[in-house]
Order: C-alpha cells, then structure tokens, then sequence
C-alpha cells in the first residue's frame, strides 16, 4: 500500500466537550502520526490542532473521517506521495 506524508489541520469549538473526543481518536491512530501541536486561540473561542502524518490513504481516511464526524470539528489534509 502507498504510503503518503501530509499534514492534518483540525480547528475545533467547545473545547471541554471535544478536546477529550479527538485526543481519543488521534491515540487510536497515534501509528501514523509523526508530530502534533495544539494550540488554544482563546480570542476566538477555538483551538487548532496541527498533525504531521505518514501512512496509507486507508488510515489517514480512517482518523479523519472519525474526526470530521465530531460536531464542531473542521478537518483539512494535504498530502504528498512519499
């Protein structure tokens, strides 16, 4: 299987109701994930999490679809083929 290296940006709102929902789901996949930073932006009532991530379509597809299917959960990836 292809493995691809990419970046997963998630921008998510009520951060006491998903912080715990999404910090499960990257644990779940925590294989393919290479780096992480979190960062609450306060002034906006959001915080953003950056993940760097190399693996199959299949699994980055997986964690991602989990993600975006949170409420209040923004999730956008790019990807290259390593």
């Amino acid at each position: 299987m292809e493995q691809r290296i990419g970046v997963i940006g998630i921008v998510f709102e009520n951060r006491e109701e998903n912080a715990q929902k999404i910090n499960s789901i990257i644990g779940e996949h925590n294989g393919i994930i290479v780096g992480r930073m979190g960062i609450p932006y306060r002034e906006r009532g959001l915080s953003v999490i950056s993940l760097i991530i190399d693996g199959s379509t299949d699994q980055i597809g997986a964690m991602t679809g989990k993600l975006g299917s949170l409420k209040g959960v923004k999730v956008r990836t790019a990807l290259v083929t390593k």
